[in-house]
């Protein structure tokens, strides 16, 4: 695929995420991992697998990681997250010292062993100071992911930010303002859904 820029990788990202992740049902509501039900439903596992689509994300998020600057290391929780690190490094590119990261829900005891993380932070070493971004495919709450940035805080890292795919527009920004880091939204909910 051709270099396009952010604005272009938006738009077209916008029309890729109506045909593959957004289901709307009114009449029948969707319970969402937060608990709360919604008559739209955003699954974006096809989204972050599809080729055309990993490019544009990757384009999006590598546009965001400039704009944060001095970026450590990028990650999330797992499942959502472990796509977006894979294309967020792979984009960084051959040279970028931007290293990733995955937070397990449930620590399982094998991980950090090599790495000197603490349970359930696997993948690169994640070290005390690292300025670190958060990953997520879509964000309600925010609850899950406040609480990896819980986690990367009492290891000594800053969390600069939480880069999301989608937020649903449903307090996530307040959430984090609250906890003092910015969520970056590539898309909004009204962006695909029009309301």
């Amino acid at each position: 695929m051709q270099s396009i820029s952010a604005a272009q990788a938006k738009l077209l990202l916008i029309d890729r995420v109506r045909d593959l992740a957004y289901l709307h049902s009114p009449n029948d509501l969707f319970t969402l991992a937060s608990g709360r039900e919604s008559p739209h439903f955003f699954d974006m596992k096809p989204v972050m697998m599809n080729p055309e689509c990993a490019h544009l994300l990757g384009v999006l998020i590598h546009d965001k990681i400039v704009d944060i600057g001095d970026v450590d290391a990028v990650g999330g929780l797992e499942l959502g997250a472990v796509p977006l690190t894979a294309i967020a490094i792979a984009k960084a590119g051959k040279g970028s010292e931007i290293r990733g990261f995955m937070v397990r829900k449930e620590p399982k005891g094998r991980g950090g062993r090599k790495t000197g993380n603490p349970p359930g932070i696997e993948g690169s070493t994640i070290r005390s100071g690292d300025r670190v971004v958060l990953l997520e495919d879509v964000t309600t709450t925010g609850g899950s992911a406040l609480k990896a940035a819980e986690m990367l805080n009492s290891m000594g890292c800053e969390v600069a930010a939480c880069i999301t795919i989608l937020d649903r527009e449903e307090g996530g920004i307040e959430a984090f303002k609250t906890a003092g880091i910015p969520l970056i939204p590539l898309l909004l909910r009204s962006n695909i859904t029009g309301d």
